[in-house]
């Protein structure tokens, strides 16, 4: 297992992270997953020995219960883990119960460590971006938490590029805590993340987690462009995220060819097409199966050459967009040829 450092911080966590998504299955997330205890337990002794060190779960998965699950896998191993949970979703029928408010935060990671079992949280992130409160609000709460020792690092997930830069410039401004890390979607099918979050991410030395590095599974292999498939996966009660499947199917093509070549499966090739990503610090797995973990587990071992990247990266190109085009353009045309090819 390789570890890369997490933004500008100096904590290294490993490049795949176990998602506990999975775990609990209590109301919407059922669809999900639905382990208990028992398998949950399995399933993170595996990662632990594969040499995984980070973990992440959130508040709402399970309405809480897959913090319970993961506390209670991990007891005293609690220490060897990079912990990670978020804060934003509904956890009450109340009209504060949910979102980015001071209130809200600060009831919700006392309920988290409580659930998880433990004393600290070393990344808190917020789970996705409040209309309703300024981020001046949500910022000063999460540095105090820092303060109090209750969490370690901050950062956040599903922020469009201008809300990144914002709240860097809230934090500096006011000298707090900044996020040291987004949490996004991002596969060789949905390359959207690429036009302006990817490039504020390099320029503002944040980390990036992946979430859904399958697509929900449509990347797993087991389903067809003319919709055969297994008829197991989550995409059968839970078509989510969003994807064009022309593209999607087009990219599966090529990956399904390169997997017979090296005799791995498909979902390996979409991982590790994420892993040869220099912008992914970490990219998270989760698994409803041993098998589906073991399969996944070995993604790092698969390494791309040249020519493969290139034709993966062809099949699954965006159309360039406005600005995009002028920028590059306007660069490509900045010095005169002779300079150029010196």
């Amino acid at each position: 297992m390789n570890y890369k450092q997490l933004g500008r911080t100096g904590l290294f966590v490993s490049e795949l992270c176990f998602g506990t998504m999975t775990f609990g299955g209590k109301g919407f997330w059922s669809a999900i997953g639905q382990l208990p205890q028992q398998a949950a337990d399995n399933l993170v002794d595996r990662v632990l020995d594969a040499g995984i060190n980070f973990i992440d779960t959130a508040d709402v998965y399970s309405e809480g219960e897959s913090e319970k699950i993961i506390g209670k896998a991990l007891g005293k191993r609690r220490k060897d883990v990079v912990l990670a949970t978020k804060v934003f979703g509904r956890m009450g029928q109340g009209p504060n119960e949910v979102g980015l408010s001071r209130g809200h935060i600060m009831q919700a990671i006392e309920d988290s460590l409580v659930r998880l079992g433990t004393d600290y949280i070393d990344l808190y992130q917020i789970h996705g971006f409040d209309a309703f409160t300024p981020i001046e609000e949500t910022l000063r709460a999460l540095d105090d938490l820092v303060h109090a020792g209750k969490v370690r690092y901050i950062g956040c997930s599903n922020q469009a590029a201008w809300q990144l830069m914002k709240s860097i410039w809230v934090a500096d401004k006011y000298n707090l805590h900044r996020f040291e890390c987004l949490q996004a979607y991002y596969t060789i099918a949905g390359r959207d993340l690429e036009r302006e979050i990817v490039p504020t991410l390099l320029d503002q030395n944040l980390g990036l987690m992946v979430w859904s590095p399958l697509a929900g599974g449509l990347l797993s292999g087991k389903y067809d462009r003319d919709g055969k498939g297994t008829g197991k996966g989550r995409r059968v009660n839970f078509d989510f995220p969003p994807i064009d499947r022309e593209r999607a199917f087009n990219v599966v093509d090529v990956m399904r060819v390169i997997s017979r070549d090296k005799n791995v499966s498909v979902a390996q090739i979409a991982l590790a097409w994420l892993l040869h990503q220099p912008v992914v610090t970490s990219v998270i797995i989760g698994a409803n199966t041993p098998e589906q973990l073991m399969d996944n587990l070995a993604s790092p071992e698969v390494k791309l050459s040249v020519e493969e990247l290139t034709r993966l990266n062809e099949v699954s190109e965006l159309p360039s967009e406005y600005p995009a085009w002028m920028i590059k353009r306007q660069t490509e045309n900045r010095f005169p040829e002779e300079v150029k090819e010196k």
